[in-house]
């Protein structure tokens, strides 16, 4: 017996042409499997685009979410997820013989070729060490497909084309507001968006007013805070704040702040809906002051500019 050890499994191991091209045929006979109306999963050959759609979307979200955690474990297995969805409408598609799962795979292939010029082409310009200059070629690339599109559908380009309805309404009115502006259709600065803010909630108290607390709520009332709320988006953006983000810590905020006032409340025995907004209240202010003593110590802790001995 040779006393060589074995090779060692390496991660590169599996990155080769043929390894990759195996997961992924794997993958697709699983999903071809699912879906064959002798002997497959019964809710699988039930779903249609539409009713993945909503899949799609939630494990894009759940993608972002293991990358804000910082999980690669995590991020593998959502990525894994995401693929799925991918793979699930590329077998719906070639059931119906619209696309497969290759068309998909050289469509974006070919997408990213045309839209590098700077990579896969001759272009010497500043794009092909710039990345700056490599958003503007990648934003003119797309403008000029989307005109071409326009064209081919016989209708006018619109500076707003390609920008999803599908998208989180949050989002794609910062996208909206982004594409306008490039035509310099923007405030001038952000003192402006300050009052135009103001004045939304003015429009919204006086609507919600003159509706007298209408449920459903008055179109009025629904109109003027969406109004405000496209607004404040306006109001983010020039202040450099991705609204997205802004909220999704509101979000974590509340949570972490109302769990505190939900523990305060199991440790003494009682239930939030007996003891009345003010002790809800003052739950809440604790659990504000509770965010805050951590920076407090650790301010405390350092040592001041004189007790370090560089004065």
């Amino acid at each position: 017996m040779s006393d060589t050890p074995p090779p060692q499994h390496r991660p590169d191991d599996d990155n080769t042409p043929d390894a990759r091209a195996a997961g992924i045929d794997r993958l697709l006979d699983v999903m071809a499997r699912l879906r064959h109306p002798d002997g497959g999963c019964p809710w699988d050959l039930q779903q249609s685009f539409e009713t993945i759609a909503p899949y799609t979307i939630e494990e894009a979200y759940e993608v972002a979410e293991a990358i804000r955690q910082d999980d690669r474990e995590a991020l593998r297995d959502e990525l894994g997820d995401l693929l799925l969805q991918v793979v699930f409408h590329a077998q719906m598609g070639r059931e119906d013989g619209s696309f497969d799962f290759d068309a998909v795979a050289r469509g974006i292939a070919d997408k990213m070729i045309r839209r590098h010029p700077n990579v896969f082409g001759d272009d010497e310009s500043d794009a092909r060490h710039s990345a700056p200059a490599q958003m503007r070629s990648w934003e003119a690339q797309k403008a000029a497909e989307r005109e071409a599109r326009a064209q081919a559908e016989g209708r006018r380009p619109s500076v707003l084309d390609g920008v999803a309805l599908a998208l989180p309404a949050l989002l794609r009115a910062e996208k909206l507001q982004k594409r306008a502006a490039r035509v310099g259709f923007d405030w001038p600065n952000r003192a402006p968006v300050f009052d135009k803010v103001l004045e939304e909630v003015a429009e919204v108290r006086e609507a919600a007013a003159a509706a007298d607390a209408q449920d459903p709520p008055d179109p009025a009332v629904t109109a003027e805070v969406g109004d405000l709320l496209f607004a404040c988006v306006n109001l983010a953006r020039h202040l450099g704040v991705e609204p997205e983000a802004a909220l999704r810590a509101a979000n974590a905020k509340f949570t972490a702040r109302f769990r505190h006032v939900e523990a305060a409340l199991g440790n003494s025995g009682r239930d939030a809906a007996d003891v009345g907004l003010a002790e809800l209240d003052r739950l809440w202010e604790e659990a504000k002051r509770a965010e805050h003593r951590p920076r407090a110590v650790a301010a405390s802790a350092d040592p001041t500019p004189g007790e370090t001995g560089k004065n």
